[in-house]
């Protein structure tokens, strides 16, 4: 049960996760998964709308380095300070956002190597028990 402010601030939002679990993949030994080939093309297709997503906030946040509005409102320290402060923001998530499209990459790249190896293998298996 999730207690106290922000508890209550997410549960308003997200409700109880302990209510709706999530769908738990695995079932496998030493870190593996088990999945039928449905499943993991699905599993594929929504890492490769996160990763569209990823891109598109990548474009934006791009598109705020470059805007002019960064620049100090006035010509004193503490205006210069916070446009400084600012540009370092904008640049740690645009840092955050390449890691988060590196990760989804190389974790799409995985996916989709178990999913020819499972084809692969369907298919001998299925060619052994023909006649």
């Amino acid at each position: 049960m999730i207690i106290g402010e922000a508890g209550a601030a997410a549960r308003a939002l997200w409700g109880d996760v302990f209510d709706t679990p999530g769908r738990v993949y695995g079932g496998g030994k030493g870190g593996q998964f088990k999945m039928d080939p449905q499943e993991l093309s699905a599993l594929i297709g929504q890492w490769e709308d996160l990763l569209d997503k990823i891109f598109d906030d990548g474009d934006k946040i791009r598109g705020l380095m470059s805007a002019s509005g960064l620049a100090a409102p006035a010509r004193d320290s503490v205006s210069d300070s916070y446009s400084s402060t600012s540009v370092d923001s904008i640049t740690a998530l645009y840092q955050q956002n390449q890691s988060m499209r590196k990760y989804a990459q190389e974790y799409i790249k995985k996916l989709k190597e178990a999913q020819s190896k499972t084809v692969v293998t369907d298919q001998d298996l299925s060619d052994t028990f023909k006649a």
